[in-house]
This record gives C-alpha cells, sequence and structure tokens, in this order.
C-alpha cells in the first residue's frame, strides 16, 4: 500500500469522525485518538511495529523520509494532516514513558506536553519536528530529537524549565 494511499484514507476516517456530534473531548483524548489513528493507518507500512516504544520512533523516522518524497504531490491539507497524526504519535510515546499533561502551546498553536510539574519542567512540541523532517530536513530526525528530549526529563533538577521544539 503507497504512502498517498494511507493518507487518503486516514484523511477520510479524519473527516468521518469531525462530523459526528459528540461532546468536546478533552486534548489528551484527542491526542491520544489521532496517535492511535496513525497506528492503525501507518501499523502495515511499519510492519507492525509501532507499538509507542521508544525505539518505535525509528519506523517513524523511515515513514517520515518516505513522505518526503511525495510531500509535494500531497494537498496542504493532507501535509497539515500527516503531522498532526504523526506528532500526536510521538506525543504520546512520550507520555506513556514520563507522564505528564497535555496543554495548548498557543504561540505554535499545537499540544504541548509538559512534564515534571511543578518541581521541574519539561516540555515537548512535535509538529514543527515532524513538519521539517516531512520536508526532508534529516537534521530533523525524530529519534534524535525525542532522545534528548527522553534524557533532559531524566536529568531534570528542580528548577529545570525546558521546551524542545
Amino acid at each position: 500500500m503507497s504512502l498517498r494511499s494511507i493518507v487518503t484514507a486516514f484523511l477520510c476516517a479524519i473527516g468521518i469522525s469531525a462530523q459526528a456530534a459528540s461532546p468536546q473531548p478533552s486534548l489528551a483524548d484527542e491526542v491520544s485518538a489521532k496517535a492511535a489513528l496513525a497506528v492503525s493507518q501507518l501499523q502495515k507500512r511499519a510492519g507492525g511495529k509501532l507499538d509507542y516504544s521508544e525505539k518505535s520512533l525509528v519506523v517513524i523516522e523511515e515513514i517520515l523520509d518516505e513522505a518526503s518524497q511525495y510531500k509535494d504531490q500531497l494537498s496542504k491539507k493532507d501535509q497539515d494532516a500527516l503531522v498532526e497524526l504523526i506528532g500526536s504519535y510521538i506525543l504520546e510515546v512520550a507520555h506513556r514513558k514520563h507522564g505528564g499533561k497535555y496543554l495548548w502551546h498557543e504561540k505554535e498553536n499545537q499540544p504541548v506536553l509538559v512534564i515534571g510539574e511543578p518541581k521541574f519542567h519539561v516540555a515537548i512540541i512535535t509538529f514543527n519536528k515532524v513538519r521539517g523532517r516531512m520536508s526532508g530536513d534529516k537534521g530533523d530526525n525524530i529519534p534524535f530529537f525525542y532522545e534528548g528530549f527522553a534524557e533532559r526529563v531524566k536529568s531534570a533538577t528542580p528548577g529545570t524549565k525546558a521546551l524542545y521544539v
């Protein structure tokens, strides 16, 4: 199955679920649902390796490398949807490993996962990094980015304030 057909399939799924009348979900519910949709739509391409583990981010990196080759064939709406799904998956990997809470980052207009409050504050936003990687920038390597964040969480001391963008 090509990446283009995968993108088309999950966009249809998003459109259908977005029309359903239901109470407003929490930000955590939205991130979790988008991460789950990423898993369901990309799992076959990922060879069954999308299990919310840190090591699964290597597969996400491969998928984004492949997507960068087709980026120009996707509409801006499709690109944004893919960024949100994969960005949410990365956030959910971090949340399952480190806990924390989801907030909305007004300036970046995307969810942010904040870990350690009130003792320390280490936060991560992912959509910009995913967008950069999908644009072909190998410097936006997802496993490397996540590893830096995870190490900062582990080594945080009282008063630490860091945002990984």
